[in-house]
């Protein structure tokens, strides 16, 4: 198997994850008086999640692919979100994906993200690999910037 196809082996099982976190079942009432509440902010948690994903998109440009295998006419990009997070689509995904948990109170999407979570992570494990063969710079770039979450300083 050669590592494109490895790739979009990544990206089927990520996209089904999402799918799962979308569509497993929720609960009508799951934190009782606080549910209005949590619901909201599960709503503005996935807005923030978006906003994430689509400025990624955004400063990645035409190095944009769902695949973790490079394009070869890609650049390396560690600017913007890109400084304080090495994979801000992914760091966007949790965020959204949280942000359903906190709207759905329910097992299953907990489940669900944390099986997303660690999908990513062996994701940006083969990508990060790539990367440093591409790129001689990376893992300098790897060695100052968190993987999924910024820290706060």
């Amino acid at each position: 198997m050669n590592n494109r196809s490895r790739g979009y082996i990544y990206v089927a099982g990520q996209l089904l994850l999402l799918a799962l976190l979308f569509t497993a079942p929720r609960m009508e009432n799951p934190y009782g008086e606080l549910t209005s509440i949590l619901s909201i902010l599960g709503l503005l948690v996935m807005a923030a999640g978006i906003a994430i994903l689509l400025a990624s998109f955004m400063k990645l440009g035409k190095s944009l692919t769902a695949n973790p295998v490079p394009k070869d006419d890609a650049e390396l990009v560690v600017t913007g979100l890109y400084s304080r997070v090495r994979h801000p689509i992914y760091f966007g995904l949790l965020v959204l994906g949280l942000g359903v948990v906190l709207d759905a109170g329910y097992w299953p999407q907990i489940i669900i993200w944390i099986f997303l979570y660690i999908q990513l992570h062996i994701k940006a494990n083969f990508e990060e690999y790539l990367l440093k063969q591409k790129y001689p710079g990376y893992a300098a770039y790897a060695a100052k910037t968190p993987r999924f979450f910024p820290r706060f300083r």
